[in-house]
């Protein structure tokens, strides 16, 4: 080889060595899959199922010309894959956070502990029934901790609301045993973690009522819709009350109210045969698609251990986890910003719009501090309720800008997040772990 091929040869290994971001050659050029799960498995038979209620003409769950019963059948298969007793497909999976807690009897006078890492539908479930939020730190699980859970519980405390975030549980079990002990209901958000489980036993069995969301960022999605589960019937037959008009039915799908426990004032939050036609189709698909997620996960998180400077989420159940997320610690603040800049610059984005790669200072209001109707304390009624109201006093205090959670404070600082997409083929995720070990190499040193 001439002197000339050989200093070309060496320029060329040092810009694929040098970082994209400082002028280097870029691991991939195409975008990763968008982290949308179930929109990558939507196929001819979520097609046939909605074509079959049109054709149909019955749209309604409880009655019409021809009904198709996908709801029901939805409900059915739901309990029969995950072992609950109820199932009760609704709207979505916000209106299904309010059902719980209105199933539950929480109001004025009580507060209901949520963790500072959530989605702000957590937060408005608790406002619109009256009582108040709690804020509650995270573990190294980045859900509920359950010391500081344990320290706050008081004579207002009515409720626990432990969020499977990011697609996997963390402690439940011990949360569960803490809320027995004290009387608390537990509600279990698991609307971003429809098919998990810890110890073989799904999300949603721990708790007085378990809530899933089909929203079209979710392991499964029917564009919008959700599901309660309980294993209680008279909370369950309250819950089926409160999503309808404050009434149960009768066989003809007719509202029946003749049982007093159940006269109650509903929220109109049913499942449409057509979203239902589509969840069933997706649900059937779910344990391939949270499969695919988990198994792509794990492979890159496994090659990616040995790296200095960089943590990964404690995950108690691995073979639990359905796999959408891969949540990592930097050092600090400004490295983990540096870090996921080099990564995007390295191909390790999704399309336009996506959030694939991203630092947790970017994640929004899924932080408490980072939504403004919690932190100022805003209402939907002029009087300033439930804030105002004098049941809740003992609330006055509390307080919910930044500071109010150290470890919550502390992770989306130095925080960064990976999407999972349901379809990452084997040169994917090569790529993935090829930018990552080229960025650490780079910057964690």
């Amino acid at each position: 080889m001439t002197d000339l091929a050989e200093q070309g040869s060496r320029v060329g290994q040092e810009r694929a060595n040098r970082l994209a971001i400082d002028g280097g050659v870029p691991v991939r050029s195409e975008p990763l899959p968008w982290e949308l799960p179930g929109v990558h498995w939507i196929g001819e038979e979520e097609r046939e199922l909605v074509d079959r209620v049109v054709r149909a003409r019955s749209p309604f769950r409880f009655y019409g010309p021809d009904p198709q019963h996908m709801v029901e059948t939805l409900e059915r298969e739901w309990c029969e894959a995950f072992g609950h007793r109820n199932a009760l497909g609704v709207s979505s999976g916000t209106a299904a956070l309010t059902i719980a807690l209105s199933a539950l009897g929480v109001g004025p006078g009580d507060e209901v502990f949520v963790p500072g890492y959530l989605w702000v539908s957590c937060l408005s479930a608790v406002v619109r029934v009256g009582a108040i939020p709690r804020l509650v730190d995270i573990d190294e699980t980045f859900c509920i901790d359950p010391e500081d859970l344990k320290r706050k519980i008081g004579p207002h405390s009515r409720a626990v609301l432990c969020v499977h975030m990011s697609g996997a549980p963390g402690r439940i079990a011990e949360i569960a045993e803490i809320c027995r002990a004290h009387g608390l209901g537990l509600v279990e958000d698991c609307a971003q973690a429809a098919g998990a489980s810890v110890g073989g036993r799904a999300v949603g069995r721990f708790g007085d009522i378990g809530i899933f969301s089909f929203q079209l960022n979710k392991n499964m999605t029917s564009g919008d819709g959700g599901m309660l589960v309980a294993e209680d019937d008279a909370l369950f037959r309250r819950i089926v009350a409160l999503h309808d008009l404050g009434y149960p039915r009768n066989e003809k799908g007719r509202l029946d109210s003749s049982d007093e426990a159940c006269q109650l004032w509903g929220m109109g939050a049913r499942m449409s045969e057509l979203a239902g036609a589509m969840a069933l189709a997706q649900m059937r698909k779910l344990p391939r698609i949270t499969g695919a997620m988990r198994a792509s996960k794990w492979r890159i998180r496994e090659q990616l251990a040995d790296l200095p400077g960089l943590s990964f989420r404690h995950i108690p159940d691995p073979a639990g986890d359905t796999g959408p997320f891969l949540l990592m610690l930097l050092p600090d603040a400004a490295l983990a910003r540096r870090f996921v800049e080099a990564l995007r610059a390295e191909g390790i984005a999704g399309p336009p719009g996506s959030l694939a790669c991203i630092t947790m200072q970017e994640w929004g209001m899924h932080w408490y501090f980072n939504v403004p109707s919690l932190v100022q304390r805003r209402s939907n009624s002029r009087d300033g309720f439930p804030w105002s109201h004098p049941a809740n006093a003992f609330a006055k205090d509390y307080h919910y800008g930044v500071g109010a959670l150290p470890r919550c404070d502390e992770f989306q600082a130095r925080g960064a997040l990976l999407a999972i997409g349901s379809t990452l083929t084997e040169a994917d995720e090569s790529d993935i772990v090829t930018a990552f070990r080229k960025v650490a190499n780079g910057l964690l040193r």
